[in-house]
């Protein structure tokens, strides 16, 4: 079957050519192209555009081929304070976002049917290395940068999972502010912002170049009450960064970044209790803390004319800690009439520590009369994750971690990765470029310790599981130039999702893991067109195919056991659009205003295959995938001013794979319904550095929700903030 599918690409002989963006000196191009560059936009802090396609290469990676976008966080007219990503992605199609957290501090999104659960389905990096709790394991990003702090924003689907690592949902990853287009020995950048419900943010950097040293360093703090009852939360976040040039060809920097989140968890709600009060939260007592601090070296080669060299040296320290009431959202946590006091809360303790290495190379080299392109790279990785679980927390109410006794869950996580990988760009024609690449990949996880104990206190050894495979992944990527504007491009590439330690911790007196268990397969492919006409339109629409197969899942044995196993496979099918229109550039001569139109829309079929072992599942509908995601807005400027409205229309999706509609009592399952939601910003840039922001979110009070949950942070329904306001100023000096 891949051979066909990768047999039916080669044969489309369609695909394309170089894009004509540079971010930074860090894009390269291959000279020999040059005819196929009428100009040369510079994707970075003075350019307008929020939104570009990578270029075929960057630095050490290639994008030729792929699908990918380039948001540029200095021009996003939206609310990236409180990290609203539906404002940020607003012009990448079919991004599927919750929206549950208040002050978007932990950030979960997906695409073509994936789980948006804290983005655990994308690769998530920042400046090019993991930041998620553990890639393989436990792929959840408790952490994510404060946009302020993040430059731009790199997304790739499909052959990402070449280069980066084996996800489904491709490569997410923030580049942070470097200072490295500062030329002065100091400069200094704030922006000071208050806004609904205690909105309080003040970002403070300092960077500078002196000599063969480039430093920036920022500190950010932002705290409110949340727009929903109970709700309060605070986040600081501090990073630093040195670069010293050894030379104009070699490069050294070192970087750390520490970051503390702490919030209150309102809990979800009823759909009966959603329409009563929106706001409304009936869980006071539960908190979620966490630390991350992520250290990272960096050296930077420039070995000749054609080869560069990256190694990273990179590490994840995380520790998350939760105390709360977990009981279903129609049990009431109220004052016990017995000890009036409250009943004790739940407390649960993760540690990750994770340590990884990833060195690749990129040259360029002549075959014939034309020039190609390698990259190739290695990758290891260690990680190791603590659990501590179910601790008898106290009856207070406010963040406290103490518990009575020991934990009855004590367990620990491990998992280690070696890969190798390469990918060419063989340029066949003038127009055409072929880029097949493979991955080598090996993987170990484990999990030891104690999972509970029975009734009798006899303590539950958690089974001895140990699984350990390599296997490659193969991918092919192709462009066609058409124009030199504009290009198709198509891939395909296998994917992968091991098996997580959820599945290695499941309790032995009701749940038995298939000892046959198999990491989840399948592969992404991609076909599409993509360009600009003249200096007004942009755009790039293309449809995608995914294919999940062994999906893991629990099949009811008996009346009192379970089965962890592959239940079977899903597949996901559909269109992403995008289309950018300026009418200024195109019917007028003027320079000093600037209008621009614009459209993303995804359509995602994602349904279980007819060969899916759950009776109750097949042929329907892959939970939390919406059909119809569709973002559109208007920027409309002159002379420093630009004001922005935005529409983020996302239709229905189910919340559980039997597709139920009716919601059931206590909020779990039922229908997420259809929403829309309208944005507003204005931007005035003052000479001399100066800037004054303000934005109205959710402009019409919209009341809606993107999730429901059986567990934390719900369970129930998870409303999304009503109309919200900020207002922002800012300066460089």
């Amino acid at each position: 079957m891949r051979e066909r599918y990768l047999i039916l690409v080669m044969a489309l002989s369609l695909f394309s050519g170089i894009k004509a963006q540079i971010t930074q000196n860090q894009y390269r191009t291959d000279t020999s192209h040059l005819k196929y560059l009428p100009d040369v936009t510079v994707v970075g802090t003075n350019s307008k555009s929020d939104y570009q396609p990578m270029p075929e290469v960057v630095g050490t990676n290639i994008y030729a081929g792929k699908k990918n976008a380039l948001i540029i966080l200095n021009n996003v007219q939206g609310n990236i304070v409180t990290n609203t990503m539906r404002q940020v992605l607003a012009k990448v199609p079919g991004i599927h976002i919750w929206e549950s957290d208040p002050s978007g501090i932990q950030i979960g999104i997906a695409a073509r049917g994936l789980s948006p659960n804290r983005s655990w389905e994308f690769n998530v990096r920042q400046n090019g290395y993991d930041i998620a709790a553990d890639p393989f394991g436990y792929p959840e990003a408790y952490y994510n940068p404060q946009l302020q702090a993040v430059q731009r924003i790199e997304i790739v689907r499909g052959q990402g999972s070449l280069q980066y690592g084996p996800q489904f949902g491709g490569l997410l990853n923030y580049i942070l502010r470097n200072g490295k287009e500062m030329e002065k020995p100091f400069e200094f950048e704030t922006q000071q912002t208050l806004g609904s419900n205690g909105l309080f943010n003040s970002y403070n950097a300092i960077g500078g170049k002196k000599g063969k040293v480039n430093y920036y360093s920022f500190f950010d703090h932002r705290n409110g009450d949340g727009w929903r009852q109970n709700s309060r939360y605070y986040t600081n976040a501090g990073y630093a960064t040195v670069t010293y040039s050894f030379s104009s060809k070699f490069t050294l920097t070192a970087e750390l970044m520490r970051s503390h989140i702490r919030s209150q968890q309102p809990g979800g709600l009823t759909d009966t209790q959603l329409k009563q009060d929106t706001q409304a939260s009936l869980r006071s007592r539960n908190w979620l803390d966490i630390i991350w601090t992520t250290p990272a070296l960096i050296a930077n080669f420039q070995i000749n004319e054609n080869t560069q060299w990256n190694t990273k040296l990179f590490g994840t320290i995380g520790d998350r800690n939760s105390v709360g009431f977990l009981q279903p959202i129609t049990t009431k946590d109220s004052i016990n009439a017995n000890t009036l006091t409250y009943n004790n809360r739940v407390v649960n303790l993760d540690q990750y520590r994770n340590y990884g290495l990833e060195s690749r190379f990129i040259t360029d080299y002549h075959l014939g009369k034309m020039k190609h392109t390698i990259s190739a790279g290695i990758r290891l990785y260690t990680g190791t994750t603590n659990r501590q679980a179910d601790g008898k927390g106290t009856t207070g109410s406010d963040y406290d971690v103490t518990v009575d006794g020991n934990y009855p869950r004590n367990i620990s996580f491990h998992s280690k990765n070696g890969a190798a990988f390469f990918e060419n760009i063989f340029r066949i024609k003038d127009k055409l470029l072929i880029i097949p690449g493979l991955r080598y990949e090996w993987i170990e996880g484990s999990a030891s310790g104690r999972n509970g104990y029975t009734t009798g206190g006899t303590e539950i050894i958690l089974q001895n599981i140990n699984r350990s495979r390599s296997f490659v992944l193969a991918g092919l990527g192709t462009e066609y130039h058409i124009t030199k504007t504009t290009e198709i491009y198509g891939n395909i590439s296998q994917a992968y999702r091991p098996i997580q330690f959820a599945n290695l911790q499941a309790p032995p007196t009701t749940d038995i893991v298939d000892p046959d268990l198999k990491d989840a397969t399948g592969y992404n492919a991609d076909l599409g067109y993509r360009g600009k006409i003249k200096n007004f339109i942009q755009f790039d629409i293309s449809g995608f195919y995914l294919q999940y197969n062994n999906r893991v899942g629990t099949i009811s044995t008996s009346s009192t056991t379970r089965l962890i196993t592959n239940v079977g496979n899903s597949t996901s099918k559909g269109l992403e659009a995008y289309i950018e229109f300026n009418p200024i550039k195109a019917f007028a001569k003027t320079n000093h205003a600037d209008l621009l139109i614009f459209g993303s829309y995804g359509y995602t079929d994602a349904r279980y295959s007819g060969d899916h072992k759950d009776a109750n599942t097949k042929g329907k509908q892959v939970e939390n995938a919406p059909k119809n995601i569709f973002r559109g807005g208007i920027s409309a400027g002159n002379k420093g001013v630009l004001f922005t409205v935005q529409v983020s229309a996302v239709g229905e999706a189910f919340s559980d794979a039997n597709n139920t509609v009716l919601a059931a009592t206590n909020g779990n399952t039922g229908l997420i319904p259809a929403y829309s939601v309208t944005d507003i910003s204005a931007t005035y840039k003052f000479k001399k550095g100066l800037n004054f922001k303000a934005g109205l979110n959710n402009l019409f009070n919209e009341t809606y929700f993107t999730r429901r949950t059986g567990g934390y942070p719900g369970p129930g329904a998870l409303p999304a903030d009503g109309r919200t306001f900020f207002v922002s100023i800012g300066a460089k000096f």
